[in-house]
């Protein structure tokens, strides 16, 4: 059974989601071309690390992942820029598995810690099924804290 994806912590999501070369304004061939989807939690990494200047480990500490897992997605979205700037693509800014709320909840009936987002539905304690879960105190940014001990 495959590990579960977990969820990238992001500060930014962009209003403007799509970004087209327009050579020499000219504009009309971009209906013949493929766009490259850069993941909203691509476009963090590139910001964290190239715009605000911090090292791999700062960086994967705001995302809430491990150094290796914040490479691989700066690795990657760096891959997809480059490969848009260098044959001319559009970018589309999208998609992921990205929050901007990463709640570490404990289980009152189990003492259980489980991390889920605050988009998610349904939060029950994958070891008992409980639903009675409160956020852990000083390891939360859930914007509801009527949850929070």
């Amino acid at each position: 059974m495959p590990r579960p994806i977990k969820w990238r912590k992001v500060e930014y999501v962009p209003e403007n989601k799509f970004f087209a070369p327009c050579p020499k304004g000219n504009c009309s061939k971009l209906n013949d071309v493929d766009e490259i989807q850069l993941k909203v939690e691509e476009l963090e990494a590139m910001r964290l690390k190239d715009i605000e200047g911090l090292n791999q480990e700062e960086c994967a500490e705001r995302m809430q992942v491990s150094r290796q897992t914040f490479q691989n997605i700066i690795d990657e979205a760096r891959k997809k820029v480059v490969t848009a700037l260098i044959k001319d693509r559009p970018i589309s800014v999208g998609g992921g598995n990205y929050t901007r709320n990463v709640c570490q909840l404990k289980c009152l009936a189990c003492g259980e810690i489980i991390e889920s987002t605050f988009e998610e539905n349904g939060r029950v304690c994958k070891k008992c099924g409980s639903k009675n879960l409160v956020c852990d105190k000083g390891k939360c940014s859930c914007p509801l804290k009527l949850e929070c001990e």
